[in-house]
């Protein structure tokens, strides 16, 4: 009997063959650490023939699987293998990956299996009393109305890291997985937590409705459910009484004094909220335009409510990407700075991180940041905003042991969100002249984001250690191409703060004759 993609995934999040890897859950094909395009149909299938390594997929599975619910011709899919094999086997490979079996249907070959010892994050089982939040569902008619539903879960996410026992999945990976017929069991383990949050928002005129379940991701079993229709001003009540009650479900001895730190400073205004959640899709970029349409947001939320840190944090992130990448004008570090400085009177644990990193980049006091980062752990220890841009700035202050050992804590709290650990200990691998490592971290970084320009920076780097200057020179034009500004004068003006670490960066960039 062929085998089917149900079927137990030995393979884990993320697949390699040839010049190619896959990511299962982010749904993304790379080539040498560069996206590779196919169309959503063409995808759906090769990562279907991707959980079964090696073993035949019959057609009419792949049928159920790609067209749920509709009538397809046979052709269809030789349409999009063909397409696949198209991409595969371009530019000279001789290797065919996807083999017909007649009559039957298609395998999938050649696949490196990760090895204890290479297996990704995502298999890791986190001990103790774990939970991932994912993406509440939006079933508002407006689609555009996704970002609430977000902010929604990302609240209740920072409430519940804020309490003593309880480790919480960061919202970066936990959002990947949403929908309602979702296998519990496989997202648990990719995720290693115990514990999962599902949940529905809709929102309409004045009124709010947020239904939220938590589950056993071994069992599938419902442990607590409960629905909230309230007014729309009450929204922050309805965070904190979702947030109290899980803490109920998980761990019923958590002592009250430890549910009542869910509650922090709310903003007042309702309105900024929703500015802030508005903003944040706009920066995931990371790069100037995006920065550029945060900006007026961030500030029409501090009209609204002057001293909400959130806002002022994010303000000092936009302000430092267009300093950085966008002219080196003084008055983008000075607002930089002044928002940074605004944020770290809060006790939001991400707000101090993302302001601690800022503050490191733009500050002549740059060493602040690094108490600013110890008050963002102290509040929650397993924030993966303080911890990954801490070992982000450690890794570049050449404290490579600390470094690493925030990116690992980085990575296990959110497993499917890369950018910054990898970032962090391509840098730190880079320092000691550990180039394949450096390499592996950076070509991640750069799946994670790509089109940041920063990681395809490290990954130009690691080439140049590596002997490989075509690949490397190839690898500095994307840089220019994301980023048309870059030069390492430019760049050292935000990390050049020690030359043992960024000098023999800037030596070896030379060696390309830019």
């Amino acid at each position: 009997m062929a085998a089917s993609a149900d079927d137990e995934n030995p393979v884990g999040d993320e697949v390699t063959f040839g010049p190619f890897r896959l990511s299962l859950t982010r749904r993304l094909l790379t080539r040498a650490g560069e996206p590779v395009k196919l169309n959503s149909r063409a995808l759906d299938i090769l990562c279907e023939l991707a959980c079964v390594p090696g073993q035949v997929v019959e057609k009419d599975r792949l049928m159920e699987r790609v067209w749920p619910g509709r009538v397809v011709e046979e052709n269809a899919i030789h349409v999009h293998v063909s397409a696949l094999r198209k991409v595969l086997e371009a530019e000279g490979e001789e290797q065919r990956y996807i083999l017909t079996v007649p009559g039957r249907g298609y395998r999938l070959v050649g696949l490196q299996l990760p090895t204890s010892e290479t297996r990704r994050p995502e298999s890791r089982r986190i001990p103790g009393t774990s939970v991932a939040v994912l993406r509440f569902a939006n079933l508002s008619s407006d689609p555009a109305q996704d970002y609430f539903a977000d902010g929604i879960a990302e609240d209740i996410i920072t409430g519940l890291s804020r309490i003593g026992g309880v480790f919480v999945i960061a919202g970066n990976s936990s959002r990947m997985f949403s929908g309602e017929n979702l296998d519990l069991q496989t997202i648990g383990h990719r995720l290693g937590c115990r514990y999962l949050v599902q949940g529905s928002v809709r929102k309409a005129d004045d009124r709010i409705r947020i239904t939220s379940r938590l589950v056993e991701a071994e069992t599938g079993v419902s442990l607590w459910g409960e629905r909230y229709d309230r007014r729309l001003d009450d929204i922050f009540e309805v965070q904190d009484a979702i947030a109290m009650s899980l803490i109920g479900a998980i761990e019923p001895n958590l002592r009250k004094a430890e549910i009542g730190r869910v509650r922090r400073r709310r903003p007042l205004s309702l309105d900024a909220y929703d500015l802030v959640l508005r903003a944040l899709s706009s920066m995931r970029t990371t790069m100037p335009t995006g920065a550029g349409e945060a900006v007026p947001l961030l500030l029409k939320a501090l009209e609204l409510e002057p001293d909400y840190p959130a806002a002022h944090a994010h303000l000092s992130r936009c302000f430092q990407i267009r300093f950085s990448r966008k002219g080196l004008h003084e008055s983008d570090r000075e607002a930089c700075v002044r928002h940074a400085r605004a944020a770290i009177r809060s006790d939001d644990a991400t707000a101090l991180g993302t302001a601690g990193l800022a503050i490191w980049f733009a500050d002549p006091e740059y060493r602040d940041a690094f108490a600013v980062f110890e008050r963002a752990l102290a509040i929650s220890n397993s924030n993966v905003v303080a911890l990954g841009n801490s070992a982000f700035a450690h890794a570049w202050m050449g404290d490579r042991e600390i470094a690493f050992e925030r990116a690992e804590r980085a990575l296990a709290v959110s497993p499917l969100d890369t950018l910054i650990a990898h970032m962090a200990i391509a840098v730190a691998e880079l320092q000691v002249g550990h180039f394949e490592e450096a390499y592996k971290a950076a070509t991640r970084a750069c799946e994670a984001n790509p089109s940041f320009s920063v990681p395809q920076i490290f990954r130009t780097l690691a080439l140049i250690g590596l002997g490989r200057l075509d690949q490397a020179r190839s690898s500095a034009v994307r840089v220019l191409t994301l980023d048309p500004t870059f030069t390492m004068p430019v760049w050292s003006v935000t990390v050049r703060k020690t030359p043992r670490v960024f000098d023999p960066m800037a030596e070896a960039w030379s060696k390309l004759g830019l």
